[in-house]
């Protein structure tokens, strides 16, 4: 139950992650939010609120900057020149922690189901964005610092968004 020491803060306004360990503040990380802003809505593009936990870690030993699409690896490594190639595709790179909704009617369950709106923290396609919004509703996060807190954090940690 390893779990229960880990939580995880995310700060739309202020673009930024905080990762917590039994309570005290381990480190904060920029990220980028959902360019739509905050809403739960299935569709919406937004970035959901309220209590979620990780409920799976997908990517473990993929390459850094390994590609996913339905959550599984495409054997792609992205580039520039890929982004170029393909440049409405939404990119999921180098590690996924799924999140899922804990709060029923808010970001669980119905047209408001977290998981079921497969929100992600992943890398991003476009670091140099990161401190704004420009996600289609996941959590983009610089793809060095994404691997250091999937390595520290386990399944079931707890993460607010708000």
């Amino acid at each position: 139950m390893e779990y229960i020491n880990w939580r995880i803060h995310i700060s739309i306004e202020e673009q930024v992650l905080h990762l917590f360990y039994q309570n005290e503040l381990v480190k904060t990380y920029r990220v980028s939010t959902a360019k739509n802003g905050a809403g739960e809505r299935y569709g919406s593009e937004q970035t959901p609120r309220g209590w979620h936990c990780i409920r799976a870690k997908i990517g473990k030993d993929q390459p850094l900057n390994m590609v996913f699409v339905r959550r599984r690896p495409t054997g792609e490594i992205f580039t520039p020149a890929l982004k170029q190639q393909y440049p409405s595709r939404d990119w999921i790179i180098t590690r996924i922690l799924w999140l899922s909704g804990l709060e029923r009617g808010k970001n669980r369950l119905g047209d408001v189901d977290t998981m079921n709106r497969k929100i992600y923290i992943h890398g991003s396609s476009d670091e140099a964005k990161l401190g704004q919004p420009n996600s289609h509703g996941c959590i983009q996060m610089n793809n060095h610092e994404l691997i250091e807190l999937f390595d520290r954090v386990p399944v079931y940690t707890k993460v607010l968004i708000e």
